[in-house]
Formats: C-alpha cells, structure tokens, sequence
C-alpha cells in the first residue's frame, strides 16, 4: 500500500501505492501511514517528508468510496473519518519539514492530505480540488480547519465552497501550491531546507506547532470531521456515492 525511499541527503519519499484506484485511501493505507509517521518521528536519519503518488496520474484521489459505501450511519462514519483526522494532525504537527509532491491529481481527500503537509510542489498541468461538497459532504479529515490556517480565509473558502477542480497554476495564485515544477522538480526545492541542520527545522517547527496547539487547532479538526459525519448519513451524500460509484461501472 505504501512503499518507502530513503535518501542520504535526508528525504524520507512516502509514496501512495495503489496505483489501481488512483493511489485512494482505504483502511490499511491508514494504518501503514500511522505507522510510518510514529517511526520517522523518531529517525534521526529522516530530515524531511516527502509525500507522493504512485504513477503519474494521481497524487491521491481521497477515500476509496467502494470500501466506504457501506458506512452508513453517522457513528460508523464517524469512526472512519476520525482515525484519518488523527492521522493528518499528525502529519500536520509533525516534528520535522513535510513536503507533498503532486505528481498527479489530488482530490477530496487526497487536497486534505496534502493540505496538512508543510509545502505543496506540484506538477506542471496537475488538476486539484476540495470535491467533497459534490458528494453532499464537507471536508471529513480536517482540511478545512487545516486550509485555514495555510491560505488567506477568502481563498480557503472559494476552494471549499466551489467543490470545483483547479489546474496547479490557478492553486498556486490561491497560495494553496508553493511552487510548480517538472518531473522531479520537487527536488531542487526540497534541497535548500535539506541543507540545514535537522534541529534548526525542528525549532522551527516547534514554533508552528506550538501556535496550533495554543489555538485548538485539533479541536477544530474534531468538530469539523464530527460535522461531516452528519453529513455524510444523509440520503443526498448516499445518493451522490451510488452515482458516483455506478459512473465508474
């Protein structure tokens, strides 16, 4: 589900492997992600994360809806969406510099992910969006909590509320992608933090986190996922799913 690259400059390369579904979150990529975060935290040979998609087509197309569909009520969504919410305040409080290289597209939730990371570098061309309100849901991870906090409050909620797919280019004038690169591009931005020393990255860090800790950031991200959690139990949200997945047939 996951694969892992190490680099001797310091890079610790996260790569999304289900390539299959568009690189899609189920069940035990959350797990081996979980994993993998407790364990880099505490790699004195990981300087920074970098997170991508297999292939060339997707970064991460959100949660995979066909394992999903049958959450039906608001307590077993909630189950679900929590424990990926855990995991991106995690990301996002991460001891160390996070990078996501969109290499392909990222939407739902593959944006939340994406947005819980430090820095977006993305691929010329590469299409991205907040497509959660199309499925008659809310963001159900965190992101917009977590959007809030990266992008002026105009932008965030254009992003949110239009539920439309944005090129990079036009993400970038948001502010939502840092910058835009060919392939491997992503290198030559991640090397000029690279070059320091780890503790200075982590005091850095500690800075910003340290904010969001004082500003209930985490609480935010709680209400958020429990908001969606009502949402996605409606019949407009189960109705959006079952034409969504019988679109794909």
């Amino acid at each position: 589900m996951i694969k892992v690259e190490k680099d001797m400059r310091g890079f610790m390369k996260v790569i999304f492997n289900r390539p299959e579904k568009r690189n899609a979150v189920n069940y035990q990529l959350m797990d081996e992600l979980q994993t993998i975060l407790a364990e880099a935290a505490h790699d004195d040979g990981v300087k920074m994360l970098v997170l991508t998609g297999a292939g060339t087509d997707a970064f991460c197309s959100g949660g995979d809806l066909s394992e999903f569909q049958d959450l039906y009520t608001e307590e077993d969504a909630f189950t679900m969406l929590s424990k990926m919410g855990e995991i991106l305040y995690t990301l996002a409080v991460f001891p160390k510099p996070t990078l996501a290289f969109l290499n392909g597209s990222a939407v739902g939730g593959g944006c939340e992910i994406a947005t819980a990371c430090d820095f977006r570098v993305a691929k010329k061309g590469v299409k991205l969006g907040f497509i959660q309100g199309t499925l008659g849901i809310t963001t159900g991870w965190g992101g917009a909590s977590l959007l809030l906090e990266k992008i002026p409050t105009q932008k965030a909620l254009k992003l949110l509320m239009d539920a439309n797919i944005f090129k990079a280019e036009e993400a970038q004038g948001f502010g939502f992608v840092d910058e835009i690169v060919g392939e491997g591009g992503w290198e030559s931005f991640a090397e000029d933090i690279l070059c320091h020393e780890t503790g200075v990255l982590m005091a850095y860090k500690k800075l910003l986190v340290n904010n969001w800790q004082e500003s209930g950031l985490k609480g935010r991200m709680e209400a958020e996922i429990h908001e969606c959690a009502k949402l996605w139990a409606s019949d407009a949200h189960h109705a959006a799913v079952r034409r969504f997945l019988n679109k794909k047939k």
